[in-house]
């Protein structure tokens, strides 16, 4: 790791809003995100695989009723977001730093409204890597709430294509356009129409290369 990174992971450790659990003991924040660190409460909604975090504050500044947790491995990269969230003095977002793997072991039953997959990793030769395999839905089944939704933004076909399949054999679709901003649906929902002037930093990359974002929304029954 590089002078640069290793600085920004030591400052983003610091904040009282960035959370490095072990794997070793109980998380004790599990089944209390709203009581014990948003004093509120409001619906929790995670971004899985959030990068740089800035789609995660971009959100939580959009919907000040909601509070937002960003997840990622990558200490370093969240510190984008942890920075200006800290500057910002937002109180509605939080960021995680954990594998999604083991994303059972920080949230309780039922304690998450809505998810967030954005510009996953589309793992060409790992299927049940893919964020939205049936691998990973149960994980995310279990701390959902009934009727919870989640949300996939990606420039992948391959993974798109996968997702779309898996959702017309197991889950309620609800929107899904292949391409986002070409062919936006005119039934789309006017909230979800609302946020996609927000752009992670991979985003803006792809369409400048000229890559079709593709939008999803469902629920897993």
């Amino acid at each position: 790791m590089g002078k640069n990174k290793l600085k920004k992971f030591a400052a983003v450790k610091s904040y009282e809003h960035f959370f490095e659990p072990t794997i070793k003991e109980p998380f004790a924040m599990k089944g209390k995100w709203r009581e014990e660190f948003f004093k509120n409460d409001h619906p929790i909604v995670l971004e899985l695989g959030c990068g740089k975090g800035e789609y995660s504050v971009g959100l939580a500044k959009h919907f000040p009723e909601r509070n937002f947790i960003g997840v990622d491995i990558k200490g370093a990269r969240m510190f984008v977001g942890a920075e200006q969230a800290l500057n910002e003095n937002m109180k509605n977002v939080a960021f995680l730093r954990t594998r999604i793997d083991f994303i059972e072991d920080y949230f309780g039953e039922g304690e998450i409204d809505e998810i967030w997959l954005t510009f996953s990793d589309p793992q060409p030769k790992k299927p049940n890597k893919r964020l939205s395999s049936p691998v990973f839905i149960e994980r995310y089944r279990k701390i959902l709430k009934p009727g919870g939704l989640v949300h996939m933004k990606t420039d992948s076909d391959l993974l798109f294509e996968y997702t779309e399949e898996q959702i017309k054999e197991h889950y309620e679709c609800l929107e899904l356009t292949w391409d986002l901003y070409g062919e936006l649906p005119e039934n789309i929902d006017p909230v979800t129409r609302d946020i996609f002037h927000i752009k992670t930093h991979y985003e803006k990359l792809f369409t400048e290369r000229g890559s079709v974002i593709k939008y999803t929304r469902f629920k897993i029954n």
